[in-house]
């Protein structure tokens, strides 16, 4: 490795060392006054912080640990904006009713009106209560927490409080230890962050049917990392509260804007963590009204589009013609998306997608033998492909069928071959929604080029997009990744 290579290290803060035992390797115990007057050297600036004060009360020194962790750069655990949530009811209701499903289920077999749940690290001790507390405290980031339940009618929760060591009982010290070695050995990968200047998380779910990656693709983007000095994990939806031990997060899940992909970019940016796909990206991107509206105030061709609502009767009313394209604002990967010939089809088609969403877009159909695909990073054009439509069907993915007649064929072209008005479509529309990864979906026909949607998340696959440009398509997306963390840093 390079010299210069900045370790990375994980800080206990506590009040009093005799007070904890926590045996982790690559861990250091410092004690709070301690570590106030020292620890802000270069050396510790991309240090974890777990802060196990005996108080995080206003200006106590708990307070100021998490206070000045974050003023140094280093990832500090709780946060500021932690210690503060803790205090607002409004906030533990929402909670309450978000996660009211599983604490009914969770604490069925409880027979008292009280319960009283530990969480150490996102555990508890008996582990038939493992999924609600990694839930709450996915919320809550705190490394011990302590949350008051109440039964009347059904369960409810009262109080959410963050703990020190000194309010857990000597009997759960053993159990902690392992929770903790799990916690440190198992997430923060202390060996690897050692040795790469960076780190990234990937989330991803090898399960999902429409990922935008394949997993041959998410291992040519580790290594493509490893070339810039960035050491990459990757990530489940579960995994939530490590989002700010990392430099960057690269979302390959679908994503939607109720959906854990846009609180993972929430959270991401509000670590000041480099994130793609963005929540302002996902948010217009994901949305095909929002989308529609902005490419046409921005003169970008689009086809005729027109907003369909319950009080709509036909499209003749609105100005188009059959057939038409009928959409949900929030579809992806060609499902959701409904082509449509006549007012029976269009009556049955409508009631379907309204229940739904209270509106829907009409979009006059627009047949071509393939779609370019655009692929954009940091306002330059990375890729071109051209996706061709399925068998004996007018989209890409044929969701009626199974097998290889479900997908049309690919071709990647070489950018200086693409014709250069779908090109110039394709970069100004990326560059409306920001300088991150875009796949700017385009069609052309009479010489014109329709843009008719950008995606936040564009599918890369082994073989697919990067048949020309192999392993210098990963390692261009990931010197991207490597410009914004170091430019993220400059400006802490």
């Amino acid at each position: 490795m390079n010299s210069d290579k900045i370790p990375s290290y994980v800080l206990i803060v506590v009040n009093d060392k005799l007070n904890i035992n926590l045996d982790s390797p690559g861990v250091e115990i410092v004690t709070a006054d301690n570590y106030l007057k020292n620890y802000n050297t270069a050396e510790y600036s991309r240090a974890i912080i777990i802060n196990l004060c005996n108080s995080y009360r206003y200006q106590s020194t708990g307070y100021y640990v998490s206070l000045l962790g974050e003023a140094r750069g280093q990832k500090v655990f709780p946060g500021i904006n932690t210690i503060l949530e803790m205090k607002s009811q409004a906030l533990i209701r929402i909670v309450t009713k978000d996660l009211d499903k599983l604490i009914q289920k969770s604490l069925s077999n409880v027979h008292s009106e009280k319960y009283v749940l530990s969480i150490y690290f996102g555990e508890n001790i008996a582990k038939k209560y493992d999924a609600l507390a990694l839930k709450i405290f996915n919320l809550f980031q705190a490394p011990l927490l302590r949350v008051d339940f109440i039964k009347k009618d059904v369960w409810r929760i009262t109080n959410i409080n963050i703990i020190s060591m000194k309010d857990i009982p000597e009997t759960h010290h053993e159990a902690l230890n392992d929770i903790a070695q799990r916690y440190f050995g198992k997430k923060i990968s202390m060996k690897r962050r050692k040795l790469w200047k960076y780190s990234m998380a990937i989330l991803y779910n090898a399960d999902e049917k429409t990922n935008p990656s394949d997993y041959v693709a998410i291992k040519k983007f580790i290594k493509a990392g490893k070339k810039y000095g960035i050491s990459s994990d990757i990530i489940e939806k579960d995994d939530y509260n490590r989002i700010p031990y990392y430099d960057a997060l690269f979302i390959r899940e679908t994503t939607a804007v109720n959906h854990h992909t846009y609180k993972f970019a929430q959270r991401a940016e509000a670590e000041g963590v480099v994130v793609i796909d963005d929540p302002g990206s996902i948010m217009k991107c994901t949305n095909k009204v929002y989308l529609n509206e902005l490419l046409a105030k921005n003169k970008i061709m689009v086809p005729k589009t027109k907003i369909i609502t319950k009080k709509t009767k036909s499209i003749h009313e609105i100005g188009l013609e059959y057939p038409v394209i009928l959409k949900k604002p929030d579809s992806s990967f060609s499902q959701g998306v409904i082509k449509v010939t006549d007012d029976n089809e269009y009556k049955i088609k409508t009631k379907e997608l309204l229940s739904g969403s209270d509106l829907i877009i009409a979009q006059e159909f627009i047949p071509t033998e393939f779609d370019w695909r655009v692929g954009i990073i940091g306002k330059e054009i990375l890729y071109v492909c051209k996706y061709y439509m399925a068998k004996e069907h007018w989209q890409i993915v044929n969701w009626g069928v199974k097998g290889k007649n479900k997908m049309g064929s690919h071709q990647t072209v070489d950018i200086k071959s693409a014709p250069k008005n779908v090109l110039r479509a394709a970069l100004k529309s990326a560059c409306l929604i920001g300088d991150g990864l875009y796949g700017v979906d385009v069609k052309e026909k009479d010489g014109i080029a329709y843009v008719i949607e950008v995606n936040d998340n564009p599918s890369i696959d082994s073989s697919v997009e990067d048949r020309l440009l192999k392993d210098k398509l990963y390692e261009r997306i990931m010197h991207h990744f490597v410009k914004k963390i170091e430019l993220n840093k400059k400006q802490k």
